[in-house]
Formats: C-alpha cells, sequence, structure tokens
C-alpha cells in the first residue's frame, strides 16, 4: 500500500516562495518517477513537473524558470520548490508515485494572493 503524504502548502502573497514536501511509503521510493500535479477549482489535475529515480526533471510551461522539483531518496521525500508565486498557481497539489499507475496523496492547499 502506497502512502504519500503532503505538506507545506498555505496563503502567499503574489511573488513569494512555498516549499512543498511529499514523504512516501509502502514502496520502493528510488526507482519510482515522482511527481506534483495540481488542480484548481473547476478545473482537470494537470502535471506540474516529474523527476525520474536518475532525477532527469520535467516542468510543464506555466511553472517553467519558477518552480523546481528535487528528490530525496534516502528520506523517501520529494520536494516541489515554488518562487515568483502567481494568483494563477492557486490550486490543490498533488503528490504523485508512479507505479502501473499513478498513486496519489491527500492533496495540499496553495493559495496565493494578488
Amino acid at each position: 500500500q502506497v502512502q504519500l503524504v503532503e505538506s507545506g502548502g498555505g496563503l502567499v502573497q503574489a511573488g513569494g516562495s512555498l516549499r512543498l514536501s511529499c514523504a512516501a511509503s509502502g514502496r520502493t521510493f528510488s526507482s519510482n518517477i515522482m511527481g506534483w500535479f495540481r488542480q484548481a477549482p473547476g478545473k482537470q489535475r494537470d502535471l506540474v513537473a516529474t523527476i525520474t529515480s536518475g532525477g532527469t526533471t520535467n516542468y510543464a510551461d506555466p511553472v517553467k524558470g519558477r518552480f523546481t522539483i528535487s528528490r530525496d531518496n534516502a528520506k523517501n521525500t520529494v520536494y516541489l520548490q515554488m518562487n515568483s508565486l502567481k494568483p494563477e498557481d492557486t490550486a490543490v497539489y498533488y503528490c504523485a508515485l508512479r507505479g502501473n499507475i499513478w498513486f496519489w496523496g491527500q492533496g495540499t492547499q496553495v493559495t496565493v494572493s494578488s
């Protein structure tokens, strides 16, 4: 049973920064692709960033240059550093682990005020 627990969300002003963390358990973490997704009210869940077991990263265009995904395999934790936040980044952010399907965390709310 995979468990993913996100933390670090909150309210921040535009231009500010937040760091999200996701602790994984129940599965070999280091060999899996990890990702962050987000879902704004009334919208679909969209990919934000992914990172492979070897550290190769991929970002959605809206966050390129502002967000950084990283992982610490020794701690079974993946991070999302979010800088220069904009009101349109407001969403519930979900951590995910890629197995035969995506396994999801419960989500953490990020609200960016203008």
